[in-house]
């Protein structure tokens, strides 16, 4: 069944349908395959199915068992997806004969390693949206640029909570012992969903909170956040739309260690080059929180699990943007890049959010 996303709101005039035609994903591998060595890497495209699905397909079919096929990254099912997937180089002949409506292998080669999860750099999105008039066009044009230019907010998609959307349900019982669930995988992926709605409402909060700084003076800020003037007075003079505060925790982008944030003027610099970005908390064992002004936001979207926790991007910066627009057919081409963990449907998102800023800011004027 085909995933309607629709942003058919009175002021936002598009619409996305993620179906295979209009939804492309492919891999971007984090190295170069060696060319050598015993295993297969095959550079497959599926459609209409998931990663998981696929891989169930290509085991039953070997007689293998699912864990003897690695792969780096799960690709959604309504999309045409291209990613890498690989297995022991005795099952290659069988594979030259292998055929599947739904599922076309595009190229091989050999590696020394097995391809395991995270293995992979990003993801290159092509995506098509549709009822698109010359004025609607402009606004995305605007939107693309304002994203290409400043980055975007890194929230967990729609897909990360389930068909229904409520996994962080049953995930917040599970975690804290309130129920059971005997398969580790569907465990572990029900926990991360809570730990990602967790994550979503801090990142949100703290979005409004750049917000308001941005909008009103620090003496009318001070008892709507209930923060320090001199911390207000420091947010006010950034640039950036995200505004950080003192004790957030940074790291180096796209990859490398993380480290407090204390107000410099250097970390500011470096946050608007896009060399390093601010993180948000995954709640659990073992995971480094922030400090000071931030903890005491953080704090409220923190909780203590048993699971393992970590911190994730909380803004990332899409590469690669490009935009087209087919007048004849009333259509936007859209095309860019994210890093791995990253949702392409998000950035659809603010595409549409943004669209509402500029239409709101016409209205003012």
């Amino acid at each position: 069944m085909d995933r309607f996303y629709s942003l058919s709101h009175s002021s936002i005039d598009f619409h996305f349908r993620q179906t295979p035609r209009d939804f492309v994903v492919e891999e971007i591998p984090l190295y170069e395959l060696s060319g050598e060595g015993e295993h297969l890497v095959l550079f497959v495209r599926k459609k209409g199915l998931s990663t998981l699905e696929l891989v169930s397909i290509i085991a039953k079919y070997l007689g293998i068992q699912n864990k003897e096929i690695g792969y780096a990254g799960l690709k959604d099912k309504h999309a045409m997806t291209k990613q890498y997937i690989s297995l022991h180089k005795t099952h290659e002949v069988k594979m030259d004969a292998f055929e599947h409506e739904d599922i076309k292998i595009l190229s091989k080669a050999y590696h020394n390693n097995k391809i395991r999860i995270g293995h992979l750099k990003g993801n290159r999105f092509y995506i098509k949206l549709k009822k698109v008039n010359p004025t609607a066009a402009k606004k995305i044009d605007e939107a693309l640029k304002n994203i290409a230019t400043f980055g975007m907010p890194n929230f967990f998609g729609y897909q990360r909570f389930g068909t229904d959307g409520n996994n962080h349900i049953d995930g917040e019982k599970i975690a804290k012992g309130e129920k059971k669930e005997r398969n580790v995988k569907i465990r572990k992926l029900l926990i991360s969903a809570y730990q990602s709605h967790l994550f979503n409402l801090w990142l949100s909060r703290r979005l409004e909170i750049s917000a308001l700084v941005q909008k009103f003076d620090t003496k009318e800020l001070e008892p709507l956040l209930n923060m320090p003037n001199e911390e207000l007075a420091k947010m006010k003079t950034q640039t950036h739309p995200f505004k950080l505060i003192n004790g957030d925790i940074m790291e180096h982008y796209p990859h490398g260690r993380l480290f407090d944030y204390d107000g410099s003027e250097d970390d500011l610099k470096r946050f608007n080059e896009k060399n390093i970005s601010v993180t948000g908390l995954l709640c659990g064992k073992k995971a480094r929180i922030a400090s000071n002004a931030a903890r005491v936001i953080e704090k409220e979207f923190d909780d203590e699990i048993n699971a393992d926790g970590t911190r994730r991007y909380a803004w990332v910066y899409p590469e690669e943007v490009e935009g087209r627009y087919k007048n004849e057919v009333a259509q936007y081409e859209l095309n860019f890049s994210l890093p791995k963990g990253s949702y392409a449907t998000v950035l659809i998102e603010e595409i549409a959010k943004r669209k509402l800023l500029s239409e709101k800011r016409e209205i003012r004027e």
